[in-house]
C-alpha cells in the first residue's frame, strides 16, 4: 500500500511538473522571445537568427539572410569631362533611332513614312540668293540660350571622354562617327578641328531650295541649329555630302541610313519643306528595309 502510494505521488508530481514546462514555453512563445520553427500560414521553416532574409541588406549571403549590393556606373551621354557639373547646361539628348529589325526600328520607320507621304513633292526652287550667314545665322548661335554655341552643345552631346576648357569649349574627345561606324579622335586646333564635323541632315542649301526661303529669319536659324537637324560626324562624309538630299548621297554606314531618314523626314515636316521626286523615292526605298 505504502508502495503504491508513493507511486501516485510521483505520478501527481511529475505531471504537475510537466504542465509547469510547458505553460513557461507558451508562455516564452507569446511573448516572442522564442520563435516557433515554422510559418503559421505556409508551414515552411521560418528564418532564425539576425538576418532579414528581404534580399535588401548590404552582406554576403552567408547565413545572414542579407545579398550583396553591387555599385553601378551610369556613363553620362555628353562622355567625361574634366569637371562635371551638377547640371550640365550642355547637355542635349542625341537624336537615335532604334537598330534596324526590332519593334521599335519598325514602329519609327512606319511612323516616317506616314510623315513622308503628308509632304509635298515639288522641284526644287533655284539657289539664287543663297546665302548661309545671310539666311540662316552665323555659325554657331546660341539659339537655346544655354550659354553654350551649337557647335559644343553638339560635340558635347556626340563624342565621348570629352575635355572641356570652362563649361562649354570642347577641346577633344572620342567620335564614332554615325556616318561610317569608324572612331575619330577629336582635337581642336587649326588642322585638326576639320576631322570632326557638324553635319546639317537636311543641308541648309537644300533647305534653302525645298521651301526655306518662305520661312521667317528666326525660323531658318532655328533650323540651322536644331538638334534633330545635327550630328557630330567625320570630315570626310561631310564634305562628300555637301548639300545632297537622300536621292544622291545616304552614310556608308548601312545600318544608320534608317535613322538619318527618318530625321530628314522629321525635320522637313517641322520646317514645312518639301520633298522632290526622286528625293522621296529614295527615302520609301530606304524605310521599306528599316
Amino acid at each position: 500500500m505504502t508502495s503504491r502510494r508513493r507511486r501516485t505521488r510521483t505520478t501527481v508530481q511529475t505531471s504537475i511538473i510537466t504542465l509547469a514546462v510547458a505553460l513557461g514555453v507558451w508562455a516564452l512563445l507569446s511573448s516572442g522571445v522564442l520563435a516557433s520553427g515554422t510559418d503559421a500560414t505556409t508551414g515552411e521553416p521560418t528564418s532564425i537568427g539576425t538576418g532579414t532574409g528581404t534580399g535588401t541588406g548590404t552582406g554576403s549571403d552567408s547565413g545572414t539572410g542579407t545579398e550583396p549590393t553591387i555599385a553601378t556606373t551610369t556613363r553620362p551621354t555628353t562622355g567625361s569631362t574634366t569637371s562635371a557639373p551638377a547640371a550640365d547646361p550642355t547637355e542635349v539628348s542625341r537624336p537615335s533611332s532604334p537598330a534596324s529589325g526590332d519593334a521599335g526600328s519598325t514602329e519609327a520607320a512606319a511612323a516616317a513614312r506616314a510623315t513622308l507621304a503628308t509632304l509635298a513633292v515639288k522641284g526644287k526652287a533655284p539657289a539664287t540668293g543663297y546665302d548661309r550667314e545671310a539666311d540662316f545665322g552665323t555659325a554657331w548661335l546660341d539659339v537655346d540660350h544655354n550659354g553654350c554655341d551649337t557647335r559644343n552643345d553638339v560635340l558635347a552631346r556626340d563624342l565621348t571622354d570629352i575635355v572641356r576648357q570652362g563649361p562649354c569649349k570642347v577641346m577633344s574627345g572620342k567620335l564614332v562617327s554615325p556616318y561610317t561606324g569608324g572612331e575619330v579622335a577629336f582635337v581642336r586646333g587649326n588642322t585638326t578641328s576639320t576631322l570632326v564635323q557638324i553635319d546639317h541632315v537636311v543641308a541648309l542649301e537644300n533647305a534653302w531650295r525645298t521651301g526655306a526661303q518662305r520661312l521667317t529669319q528666326d525660323e531658318r536659324e532655328a533650323l540651322a541649329n536644331d538638334p534633330e537637324n545635327l550630328f557630330a560626324v567625320d570630315g570626310h562624309s561631310n564634305s562628300q555630302k555637301r548639300s545632297s538630299d537622300a536621292a544622291t548621297w545616304l552614310p556608308a554606314a548601312k545600318g544608320f541610313r534608317c535613322a538619318y531618314v527618318e530625321h530628314q523626314i522629321a525635320v522637313k515636316a517641322e520646317y514645312r519643306l518639301w520633298v522632290v521626286p526622286a528625293e522621296r523615292d529614295a527615302m520609301e526605298r530606304v524605310l521599306s528595309s528599316c
